[in-house]
C-alpha cells in the first residue's frame, strides 16, 4: 500500500523496506544430542550472513557440569580462539528465598583460549536443563574481531537449587574467519538436547 499526501506517492509499495536488513532468520542447521561428547557446526559459517545465532533447547548433561562454548579459524581441527569476556548471573532459590546475582569473575575469560562458560553446575536430573542463544557477529571478517552475546536459562542444582540466568559477551581476538563453533559440557556428555543454527538475513 502506497503512503499518499497532497495526491504525491511518498512511499510506494515495496520501497519502505527496499534494500533494508530484514532481521529474518534462515535455520541453516540441526543436531540433536544423545550422549554426544559435544555438538560441533563446522560448515555454513561464512560471509553468507553477517551474524549467525545458536539456539540450545533443553541441554540436558549426563553429569552436573558447565556448558561452554569456543571457535574454530581452521574448520573444527582446534577450537582454541583467544577470547575476551565478562558474565553475570541472576537468580532466585526454589525456597523463595531473597534473589540475587553475581558478577561471575571466575568466568570471565582475559586474551584466554579456554571455553566460555554458558551455565554453570547445570543440573543433571530428568526434569534439568538449560535453554538460550549465542549470536556471533561477522565470523568471516579478516579485519575485525568476532564480537558475541549470549544468555542461558537453566536448572542449577549444586550450591543453590533453581532458576538461573547468564548473561554472557566478549569477543574472539582473530582477525581470521571463525568458521566452526563447538558446544560441550565441562565433563560428560551432552546427554539429550537439539541446537539450532540460524543465519539473520
Amino acid at each position: 500500500m502506497a503512503v499518499i499526501s497532497g495526491g504525491t506517492t511518498l512511499i510506494n509499495n515495496g520501497a519502505l523496506d527496499s534494500g533494508v536488513t530484514t532481521g529474518k532468520l534462515k535455520l541453516l542447521s540441526t543436531q540433536t544430542a544423545s550422549s554426544s561428547s559435544s555438538i560441533t557446526f563446522t560448515s555454513g559459517i561464512d560471509s553468507t550472513y553477517d551474524s549467525y545465532i545458536f539456539k540450545y533447547i533443553n541441554i540436558h548433561p549426563a553429569s552436573v557440569a558447565q556448558l561452554q562454548f569456543n571457535m574454530s579459524t581452521d574448520g573444527g581441527s582446534n577450537y582454541n580462539v583467544t577470547k575476551t569476556s565478562a558474565a553475570w548471573n541472576p537468580y532466585h532459590n526454589e525456597s523463595g528465598s531473597t534473589p540475587g546475582y553475581y558478577y561471575r569473575e571466575a568466568w570471565d575469560l582475559a586474551q584466554s583460549t579456554s571455553d566460555q562458560i554458558m551455565a554453570q553446575e547445570l543440573g543433571n536430573g530428568n526434569d534439568e536443563s538449560a535453554s538460550g542463544f549465542l549470536q556471533i557477529f561477522r565470523p568471516s571478517s579478516t579485519t575485525l574481531v568476532k564480537h558475541f552475546i549470549g544468555t542461558t536459562g537453566y536448572y542449577q542444582t549444586f550450591g543453590q537449587t533453581g532458576a538461573f540466568q547468564v548473561y554472557y559477551a566478549g569477543y574472539g581476538n582473530t582477525t581470521s574467519a571463525v568458521n566452526a563453533i563447538i558446544f560441550k559440557m565441562s565433563s560428560g556428555n551432552l546427554d539429550a538436547g537439539v541446537i539450532k543454527m540460524y543465519g539473520v538475513e
